[in-house]
């Protein structure tokens, strides 16, 4: 059992979404390291979309379903982080937490490694047949006519920090909520209750800033001339200080690019916040009203002020299920009137494919303020673009009516417009999603340590 600390924590976050960069731990490592005292590497690797995709590859290959890039992303550090006693928290177990430890461990081993001691988070995962009622009972007949794929409730941070109360060096979870991966690591380190409001609130918030990555460290910030970022090829991550009393500064791995400013904390304070004053997490309810920055030094950003509430008797749960087919052609044309041969390219499949719903984007003319229903593209007088990639795309239930659109882009080669070439086409199954609340309590979250599950196994 770990004792509660007074000392300031360090949490440095190499990932922000699965298929990150591979390369990004090292360097915040490095630092961990050179500061010195208690601190964790947390890596987050979830979207609303990865559980589904990593449940997928589950179906295929019951070891597989955690996070593709873990070895690619952990190898490189790990005896480091154990030998240092940087401890690891992360979602990177996806759809098969079980499999990520136990391949985690085989890492280990292979790196002539003592075996850590692994703590397996679950209980997010409600797609199975006895929590079929409990999502019958807020979604309705909904529930009956998909083909469910995965179903996740966003869980929180008390697991983690139980485990690592009992000796974890790593922690591997699913699908708990991203700011979690933070304040689990804070409640052990500090000992803090669950009804901590205010100082779970304040952890809550530092982990928001780190669970995008590098974008509060100018990725996904970066705009020439408006707000440059130097280096940005070679971006750092960032890290945490947390104190006693929830507050933070968040800084960078040291030795690397981009910054940490005023602007991008204020940035990614507020990314994906519905409302500042009660931003919901499985944890605590928010409140970044009165929430204050400062600037301490080069990329030294302190926020303070951050309240709590009493967190949200539900949990909210995601299910994706099999949504049919998206079909996506694509044909360029270069040249004078080249707009104009692309239109005419556009009108041509829409007269050949009737009965299917295209989205069609002149990309290099009209596409992103396009609407899905083409009533911009045809409201817009054609311009004198002179190099224009076609892309249309259909959704259908069907594969059979979804190839339609993949043989008539193709056709165009000979078929279309003059001038046309590059065709690429692509037919992939579509995921749709579903969101609804559940009471927490019917949530059964735990933890085991790896060692126990394979005793018992």
């Amino acid at each position: 059992m770990t004792a509660p600390s007074s000392s300031p924590l360090l949490i440095g976050c190499a990932a922000g979404f699965s298929g990150d960069r591979v390369d990004a731990a090292g360097p915040v490592v490095d630092t961990l390291i050179a500061r010195g005292g208690p601190a964790f590497l947390i890596f987050e690797t979830l979207a609303e979309r990865t559980l589904a995709l990593a449940q997928l590859r589950r179906r295929a290959d019951p070891q597989a379903g955690f996070e593709p890039l873990l070895d690619d992303m952990l190898r490189p550090v790990l005896a480091r982080c154990l030998q240092h006693g940087i401890r690891i928290v992360s979602n990177f177990g996806a759809a098969n937490p079980l499999a990520a430890a136990r391949h985690i461990q085989r890492m280990a081993g292979e790196l002539g490694l003592a075996l850590p001691r692994i703590a397996v988070v679950g209980g997010d995962d409600v797609s199975g047949a006895p929590h079929r009622a409990l999502l019958r009972e807020q979604l309705g007949d909904a529930i009956d006519n998909i083909r469910m794929v995965s179903a996740n409730a966003y869980i929180g941070a008390e697991a983690i920090a139980a485990a690592l109360d009992a000796g974890a060096q790593i922690v591997v979870a699913g699908r708990v909520a991203d700011p979690s991966l933070t304040v689990g690591p804070a409640m052990s380190h500090f000992g803090w209750r669950a009804d901590d409001w205010d100082r779970l609130a304040r952890a809550t918030m530092a982990g928001h800033l780190l669970e995008c990555g590098a974008q509060v460290c100018g990725g996904y910030f970066a705009d020439p001339g408006y707000k440059e970022v130097p280096d940005l090829h070679a971006i750092g991550y960032p890290i945490a200080e947390i104190g006693r009393d929830g507050h933070c500064v968040i800084t960078k791995a040291a030795h690397t690019a981009g910054l940490v400013n005023l602007a991008s904390v204020k940035e990614q304070l507020l990314y994906e916040v519905h409302d500042p004053g009660a931003y919901l997490t499985p944890d605590v309810v928010a409140d970044i009203s009165a929430a204050e920055i400062d600037q301490l030094g080069s990329d030294r950003v302190a926020l303070c002020g951050v309240r709590g509430h009493a967190r949200p008797a539900s949990l909210k749960v995601n299910i994706c299920h099999e949504g049919g087919w998206l079909a996506e052609g694509e044909i360029s044309y270069a040249g004078p009137r080249a707009e104009a041969r692309a239109r005419l390219a556009a009108d041509v499949l829409r007269r050949r494919l009737q009965g299917l719903s295209l989205r069609v984007d002149l990309i290099g003319a009209l596409s992103i303020m396009g609407d899905d229903d083409g009533r911009l593209l045809a409201a817009t007088a054609a311009g004198d673009a002179r190099d224009v990639r076609l892309r249309v795309a259909a959704t259908h239930t069907e594969r059979a009516q979804a190839e339609r659109l993949v043989r008539e882009v193709t056709a165009l080669y000979c078929c279309g417009p003059a001038g046309g070439g590059g065709v690429r086409t692509s037919l992939t199954p579509r995921l749709n999603t579903l969101s609804c609340l559940v009471p927490r309590e019917a949530v059964p979250i735990h933890f085991e340590m790896l060692d126990a599950l394979q005793e018992a196994a």
